[in-house]
């Protein structure tokens, strides 16, 4: 089912270690979405002007307003961990 091998790439490149269960129902559950994903294309939409939201929406705005914010002290006291001025944090490539 070319669906699995999909999902196996992206689980990999996510790093994402799924069991052979897992992959094959999440395989299903991606081919009902496409199913149904197909259905709704095949749906007559000549003449039906494109909306990206069913209700009328409006952006509501605030002003931009400029505040004091925290100093790097005022930060760096507040993390974890922080060395040299900066917040350390762990590696994410090459070392746990």
């Amino acid at each position: 089912m070319p669906v699995d091998i999909d999902i196996a790439k992206v689980a990999h490149l996510a790093r994402i270690d799924l069991s052979d269960e897992e992959l094959a129902q999440y395989g299903e559950q991606l081919s009902v979405i496409l199913e149904y994903a197909e259905r709704v294309s095949a749906l007559p939409t000549d003449g039906v002007e494109p909306t990206s939201h069913p209700l009328p929406a409006t952006n509501a705005f605030r002003p931009d307003v400029v505040t004091s914010s925290l100093t790097n002290e005022e930060a760096l006291a507040m993390a974890p961990e922080a060395e040299d001025g900066y917040f350390r944090v762990p590696r994410i490539l090459g070392e746990p």
